[in-house]
């Protein structure tokens, strides 16, 4: 599919799924990896119904790895998101979620629903779930109701929904528009299903997880420009986000290229 029809899925349906998106060797490099994470770190499940009592899940990836670097960029991937939410969009999080046997449903929810906006309305977030693992209905593939970003409210918490499940095989990414209702699905099978969460929210939207204070500013020195500027780094519109009219690549990366500020441009 074209970079358009799955903007227009995206827009009629609430999300799209673009297979083959990476290769599945980097699907197993990306399990291997987030293994040894799990056993450094001593992850553990979490204690909520929103998280999963048999879901674990690693924040803050980019600040873990090089091997995460790519996956925000990935060419495809961030042209649809760059479409839906604008350029200057944002890196909102990066993190894993590995669904274990017996993980229940998650509840059905909205990813903007915390945003003080009426609904319904433009993309102010737009997620991605990448499949390190074939997504089945059994295993706890993203259970999602097409079309639900156009409603005029957000699903009430806890309450069951009619929903199908986001089958894709591994190597696939799942994009959807931050109002859609969605939710991770039950695993009935004795195997873990794997995904990375690389959620993205315009530039004048404020990050889920905080990429300026949680990634080593020597880290961020050797992202490339365009990673930078999705980590916040850059101003948005000429405007946001500056530090005495200069960006914050400028004053905290020591880049070299000068700030252009929007009224400069007058």
């Amino acid at each position: 599919m074209l970079i358009r029809d799955h903007l227009n899925r995206v827009e009629a349906d609430g999300y799209t799924i673009i297979e083959n998106a990476f290769s599945t060797e980097l699907a197993d490099e990306l399990v291997a990896d987030l293994t040894r994470i799990e056993h450094e770190r001593n992850i553990v499940p979490a204690t909520n119904g929103f998280e999963g009592f048999q879901t674990w899940r690693i924040y803050n990836l980019l600040a873990l790895g090089r091997l995460y670097e790519q996956i925000p960029v990935h060419p495809v991937v961030l042209a649809v998101m760059r479409n839906v939410l604008g350029d200057g969009c944002l890196i909102s999080s990066l993190s894993s979620i590995s669904i274990g046997p017996g993980e229940i449903a998650q509840p059905i929810h909205a990813d903007d629903q915390l945003l003080p906006l009426p609904k319904p309305h433009l993309a102010t977030i737009a997620n991605s779930m990448w499949a390190l693992t074939d997504f089945t209905e059994e295993n706890g593939a993203t259970r999602i109701i097409p079309g639900s970003h156009k409603a005029d409210h957000s699903p009430p918490y806890g309450v069951e929904q009619q929903s199908i499940a986001a089958e894709m095989p591994k190597g696939s990414v799942l994009i959807w528009h931050g109002s859609l209702w969605h939710g991770g699905g039950a695993n009935a099978t004795d195997q873990r299903r794997w995904g990375v969460a690389m959620n993205y929210c315009a530039g004048w939207v404020r990050q889920q997880e905080n990429q300026q204070l949680g990634i080593p500013l020597d880290l961020v020195r050797r992202f490339s420009p365009d990673l930078q500027q999705l980590c916040g780094f850059q101003l948005y519109r000429g405007l946001i986000g500056h530090i005495e009219k200069h960006s914050p690549a400028e004053v905290l990366l020591n880049t070299q290229s000068p700030t252009e500020m929007l009224w400069s441009r007058s």
